[in-house]
């Protein structure tokens, strides 16, 4: 027992109450509904079948998406694979090449071209298509 800081004592102890007895109850519907317990525990033990069962399939279905031939990665493809999408910017490997053969300069690989060229060389290209109409390398 303590004292509270009104002065009044504050029991804290439970009664025994260990000498009440009923026998005729022995047990209070009130207390448990065990057929709803029972149907819970039913409903749980189906959903976690069915969890596993979809679980399953799933692992199943990554597995066989993983034995097909993945896609080669962007190392695996070849220079021409691997250029960027037309219209290519200076600089893009290849560009300068068809673009020489397609004003007709000749390219040495033993002098760097000015940065430069290239763009020269393309507005020449445009000019040259607005000015005698749009033709092909080959026409050249």
């Amino acid at each position: 027992m303590s004292r509270g800081h009104d002065g009044n004592i504050h029991r804290t102890e439970t009664p025994d109450v260990s000498h009440i007895r009923n026998v005729e109850v022995t047990h209070e519907r009130s207390d448990v509904n065990v057929g709803a317990l029972v149907k819970f525990v039913l409903f749980l033990t189906l959903l976690t079948v069915v969890v596993y069962l979809l679980m399953w399939g799933m692992f199943r279905l990554f597995y066989s998406q993983s034995q097909k031939e993945p896609m080669p990665g962007p190392m695996a493809m070849s220079e021409k694979e691997r250029l960027p999408p037309e219209p290519r910017l200076q600089s893009a490997k290849g560009f300068g090449s068809e673009l020489a053969k397609s004003t007709g300069d000749k390219e040495d690989p033993n002098h760097p071209r000015d940065p430069k060229w290239e763009i020269r060389a393309l507005h020449q290209v445009w000019d040259d298509g607005l000015n005698h109409g749009a033709r092909d390398a080959n026409d050249r």
